[in-house]
Order: C-alpha cells, then structure tokens, then sequence
C-alpha cells in the first residue's frame, strides 16, 4: 500500500512551495470542484489501514525518521466467504450460499491467541461479506480488548439502521466499503442494482456514528471515468479515506483482466490523485488518499515530484526506498475462510499451511516454501525489466501475483508496471510500457 498523503505531507512540511506546472494531458475528465468544508487533520496512524492489500514495511513518519517494522504483519482475515453480492473482481468469488468448512468461534480465537503472542498488530475482518457472518460481533469485540487495531471491511449495503448501533458500539478502528463508480456504473460491477445506493447509505451512517470511514475504489477501463465524481463524493461527503486499488489478477479479477486498466490511463489516474491530494493539502483539507496492488506508484511518485519539486525529489526518493514497496509474505498475510495462509489476499491459489495443523505463527516464517522464499528474499530475485530497473528498492519488484497469472512465472517482470523504459532506467529496443 502507496499512502500518498503522507509523502505529500512531507513536501507540504519541507517548504511552502507551489508545483512547477507540467504540460500533460487531460485527467479522464473534468476535476472535482473544490468546497470550501475542512475537516480536522488526524495524527497519521502507525498502522495500515483496513484495505492494506500491501506493506507495513516503515514508512516516513513525518518527524524526521522512519517507523520500525512491526515483528508480526498485517492480518486481513476473511472470516466468511458468503457474500450477497457477487462482484466482477472478487479475489475470493464469493457467492451467496453457505460454503463449509469455515473456522468456528472457537478456532477464531485459538488463532487469535496466537497472533497476539507473535506480535500481529493489525486485524482486518472481511469476507466475503463479513456482516453475513453470526459472530462477527463477538470477534470483534474480542479482538478490541485484546489491544489489536480492528478495521472492517465490507459492501456497505448490509449497513442500516438494525445493526448500526453494533457497528459503532464494537468500536472499529477503521470501516472500508468498496465503491466502484457512480449509480449504474457500481450496480453493474456488483451486479445488483441499488448496490450503490446501498452502500452510500451506509457509509452515511458510519460518518454519523462518529467511525473512521473510507471509500475503496477498483479501477478498471470500464469505470475509469467515475474517478473524478467519485473523488468529489469523498470530498462532498465528509469521507475520511480514498483507497484506490489497481486490479489484481485473482479470483473473478483474473477471469476479468482484460478489462484492466490500459497504462496510460492509469498514468493519467496517478496525475489526477496526485494532484488531488497536493491541493488538499495547500486547502488544509484532511483527506487520506493511498494506492494499492501496483507499488510502481511509488516510482510514479517520484517522478511527479522530481517534475513539480526538484529540490524536494531525492528527499523524498529516499523516504520512497525506506517504505520499500510490496510486502506480500512479508509485512501483509491473508488467513482465509477455512483457515489457509496466503502470502496476500491475491494469492489464494497458492496455500504455505491452515492454522488447523500449525500455528499462524509457524506457517509464516518457514521458507520452506519457494514462493514465501522469494518473498522474503532481500532483494527479491526478479527478472525482465523489473530486475534491471533502477527503482527496484522503491517498489520491491511490485507484486508478483500478475506475472504468475500471465505467463507462469512469478517472478518474471510484472506486466502492470505502467512506467516507460526510459522512465526506469532501461534500454530495450522497441519496447514500451505506455499504451
């Protein structure tokens, strides 16, 4: 996970300085209008927010040093795989039926146990739909005593006035629901109609309720032009968080790849929440926009600001290789409905134990595993562009779920990585990554 504010934060703290203006082309659509609504600036938490799909590793704190490592990464648990919808990218293809086998309360606690022991600091509750599941409140619940940040991760249209008080009473750090365009355009990625409408009711009762909320936004070229309105929305609405993800090769994401962001569009996504989030700040405007699935952002970053702040670029470049990029099997972990580790919540198809047989605590440190291997690996052993790319201490090789699906390697050059040759510090004849 890129979370861009706070880098920006950084320029905004260094000097008060306005952007060189560079020349590019128009972002997707017209800007979203500015108003004049401030909120209160939050201390920046210590920890990755509910949607992480991606690092813990230290990131600038903005004081003058980087955060330590956590020893125990970021959990994102899906507790249950049910779902009422059955979403166009859903890493998991959830349905709405009942699927056996599921961890019971008592497992969930036995595992939570040891998570605490081996230092975890962070629980992500998702699905599926996790509001599907009886107990959820019950683990929650748990899971707040016990000292973990708790962040819950949902649709949003099963939020409503019958289970709102619950919601707000179990006391999340952190409530994420996914909004993939505007009206029709999110109906038809959830595919069901009112979804929208749904969950912006529930995202209005949880900003009613006093919870810390954000918008989770997966861009593909069929919704790529709701990025704008989708940005106003967040501003319009008193929205904490924007969380805009890259598509990932999992689940119906892989059957859906190729609807994927062409990379020029993507460069263009990048220029508009760059420069969205610079103006938020020169406006005093606390809104938190991070990136995930694509840590090449990182790099993108760079080059905004070496374009917009030279004397800023190379301080910042060394704050971008501190955070280090993707951590899959490092930093982040994904325990499924029936108990299985996962690198990351991309990596479903590939199993390194359940917590049925072995302690969490066991599976994620045995390198036993050729893929945990070469996650862990420092520096990852990857070849193709990526290998030869003068950034790679900024994104750490990206992540390495689209090239396993693409050409069966996973640690061949990730085919998402939208940055120019040039851009990357390498040669190859004939050969570009902007299209």
């Amino acid at each position: 996970m890129f979370r861009l504010s706070q880098f920006m934060q950084e320029i905004v703290r260094s000097a008060a300085l306005e952007p060189i203006s560079p020349k590019h082309p128009a972002i997707l659509a017209d800007r979203p209008r500015n108003v004049d609504r401030t909120l209160a600036e939050p201390q920046a938490s210590a920890v990755a927010a509910p949607e992480s799909r991606s690092s813990a590793a230290p990131v600038f704190d903005g004081r003058g040093s980087a955060q330590s490592v956590p020893p125990g990464p970021v959990v994102i648990w899906n507790l249950i795989r049910r779902c009422n919808l059955t979403c166009k990218h859903c890493y998991s293809i959830s349905a709405d039926k009942d699927f056996p086998g599921e961890l019971s309360t008592a497992e969930v606690f036995a595992v939570m146990d040891d998570l605490k022991a081996f230092r975890v600091p962070v629980l992500i509750l998702s699905g599926g739909e996790p509001l599907l599941r009886p107990d959820l409140f019950e683990i929650a619940r748990r899971a707040k005593e016990m000292g973990f940040y708790v962040g819950l991760s949902s649709n949003g249209t099963l939020i409503d006035e019958r289970n709102i008080a619950r919601i707000a009473a179990t006391d999340f750090n952190y409530v994420g629901v996914s909004l993939d365009g505007i009206g029709a355009t999110h109906d038809r990625f959830r595919r069901m109609d009112g979804a929208f409408e749904q969950s912006l009711a529930g995202i209005r009762l949880c900003r009613d309720a006093g919870l810390k909320i954000g918008v989770r936004f997966t861009m593909t070229r069929d919704n790529a032009h709701d990025l704008p309105g989708l940005l106003k929305l967040v501003e319009d609405e008193g929205i904490d968080r924007f969380y805009f993800s890259h598509l990932n090769y999992a689940g119906r994401g892989n059957k859906n790849r190729k609807t994927d962001a062409h990379h020029q569009m993507t460069r263009q996504a990048m220029d508009l929440l760059f420069d969205t989030c610079w103006k938020y700040r020169q406006r005093g405007l606390a809104k938190e926009l991070t990136t995930g699935n694509n840590d090449a952002d990182g790099v993108y970053f760079y080059h905004w600001v070496k374009r917009r702040f030279p004397d800023q670029a190379e301080a910042v470049r060394a704050k971008l290789a501190a955070w280090g990029g993707n951590s899959s099997g490092v930093n982040v972990a994904n325990i499924d409905n029936l108990g299985k580790v996962h690198p990351d919540t991309m990596w479903w198809h590939h199993d390194l134990g359940n917590v049925r047989e072995r302690p969490f605590s066991a599976i994620w440190v045995d390198t036993s595993d050729p893929i945990m291997a070469g996650l862990k690996a420092k520096p990852r052993k990857v070849g193709g562009r990526c290998g030869v790319c003068a950034f790679f201490d900024i994104c750490g090789g990206n992540t390495r779920v689209r090239a396993q699906q693409t050409v069966g390697d996973p640690w061949a050059e990730d085919p998402g990585c939208y940055l120019g040759d040039e851009e990357i510090g390498v040669e190859v004849a004939n050969s570009s990554r902007v299209d």
